[in-house]
């Protein structure tokens, strides 16, 4: 009895945490479902969103614990319209109504342009739901769209983590993602990401120790070690190399100039 009421307590305990953890959004809406969406800041911004979704009965006012979510981003521009890279919607491990995927957005939103959320609901009968969502630019600049000088191809590529980036080595990821088409976007799994990071307020030195990133299978992301060594801004300095080991964007830190392709990050 002991040792279940244990258990049942520290079941509780990770909920609690995974909850707290989240700040809402925003809600979306119809006739028969409240959609809440939650991020860990309480915003949706440019760059890299983890996003949580919880869907309760408008009627029931219950969560419901067995339902499909799908999503689709759509920026509705003055004279085009274009989606962004974007995960799949899963169940958390260990919880009964909570559920995640991630967004990539390139942009932010304006009073001319604006980002709208298509939700797609299946629990047995499927139920659309879209409407606008405000996403604001990010501090620093996590995301960069480029075009492959070869090819012609266009890019997204987006500072994973750190999310918050700390003077020691810190995990480091990106997320490469080749435009298809104005809606759809792949995964790249097979190209090379070189970085260079530098502090252009410090005679843009740079940091040892750093581990190049290398793609892994599991996640769909390239993973690799950065190292921080001072309070303040890091450029993020870009090489992207294809699968033949050709340069398609970026270029390498000189005396004179850093590479037209970079992130940007604080450490503190």
């Amino acid at each position: 009895m002991a040792i279940a009421i244990f258990s049942l307590a520290l079941i509780s305990c990770e909920k609690e945490t995974n909850e707290n953890k989240i700040k809402k959004v925003q809600e979306i809406n119809d006739d028969n479902y409240i959609v809440e969406l939650y991020t860990e800041t309480g915003k949706f911004q440019t760059g890299y969103n983890e996003i949580f979704i919880k869907v309760k009965g408008k009627n029931t006012d219950n969560y419901i614990e067995n339902i499909n979510i799908n999503w689709y981003p759509e920026m509705q521009m003055m004279d085009k319209k274009h989606s962004c890279p974007r995960s799949s919607v899963e169940k958390v491990a260990g919880e009964t109504f909570l559920q995640k995927g991630y967004i990539i957005f390139q942009m932010a939103g304006n009073t001319m342009e604006h980002w709208n959320l298509t939700i797609t609901l299946n629990d047995g009968e499927q139920t659309v739901i879209t409407e606008q969502i405000n996403v604001q630019a990010a501090t620093y600049k996590n995301v960069a769209t480029f075009k492959d000088t070869i090819s012609g191809k266009k890019y997204v590529i987006a500072l994973i983590q750190p999310q918050k980036p700390t003077v020691a080595t810190n995990d480091l990821s990106f997320g490469l993602f080749e435009m298809e088409s104005m809606s759809n976007f792949l995964p790249v799994t097979n190209f090379t990401i070189l970085f260079d990071p530098r502090m252009p307020s410090m005679e843009n030195h740079s940091s040892p120790n750093n581990t190049q990133p290398s793609y892994n299978n599991v996640d769909g992301l390239y993973h690799g070690k950065l190292s921080l060594t001072m309070t303040g801004e890091w450029k993020l300095n870009l090489i992207i190399k294809n699968a033949v080991g050709d340069i398609i964007q970026g270029n390498a830190v000189s005396e004179t100039e850093d590479s037209n392709l970079y992130l940007m990050l604080e450490a503190k």
